[in-house]
């Protein structure tokens, strides 16, 4: 008999603990609810469909700085040439100058070409065979222009010309007597002396 209520007694106690260990853990669960692993967490409504994380980019080939030339037969380059010897003008007259100090003819085409790394000979003469020599009436602005002058029997003058307008031809150049200016072939001198044009640049 006493072994029977010692077994009762026993039985009592268990059950109870079991009660209050499930009220436990259900209270705990309320606070601090189970872990779940990220890969059993549902966060697409639709999980079936999939969705395109990339950027659409859309190419802007326009620029506030682009250049428009809207005269396709005057070269960029030569309007650039051109620039950069006009900077020059009233620079005096040099032998053998090749800065703002002073320049003789071939120098200021040497050094306005330098700048675009374009290295033409030194000397008035064999700039002339440098190029492809063209006809008076295809010049265009950037062409090299050449004279023989004061009784030489071979080109000692160089210009670069920075206009056409019609029949009329205007260069740069460096003149021993004015020092860097801009003149015509109308000019008497220059038409007289005129001997060839030559392309350095297309």
């Amino acid at each position: 008999m006493r072994n029977i209520f010692k077994i009762a007694l026993l039985l009592i106690v268990c059950s109870s603990s079991y009660a209050s260990d499930t009220i436990n853990s259900a209270v705990l669960n309320k606070i601090n609810p189970p872990f779940t692993p990220d890969s059993e967490l549902i966060t697409d409504p639709n999980p079936t469909k999939k969705k395109d994380s990339r950027k659409k980019s859309i190419i802007n080939d326009k620029n506030a700085t682009d250049i428009i030339i809207e005269d396709n037969n005057d070269s960029y380059l030569a309007e650039q040439l051109i620039n950069v010897a006009s900077d020059n003008l009233g620079s005096t007259y040099r032998g053998g100058g090749i800065t703002k100090n002073g320049f003789d003819c071939s120098g200021l085409m040497y050094s306005t070409f330098k700048n675009f790394d374009i290295t033409l000979p030194r000397s008035s003469y064999q700039m002339a065979e440098f190029g492809t020599p063209i006809n008076l009436e295809d010049a265009k602005k950037g062409d090299l222009i050449f004279f023989i002058n004061r009784g030489q029997k071979r080109i000692n003058h160089v210009g670069m010309i920075v206009e056409v307008t019609g029949d009329d031809v205007k260069f740069i150049h460096s003149s021993t007597q004015s020092g860097v200016i801009i003149s015509s072939l109308k000019e008497a001198y220059y038409d007289r002396t005129f001997k060839q044009i030559n392309r350095v640049i297309q």
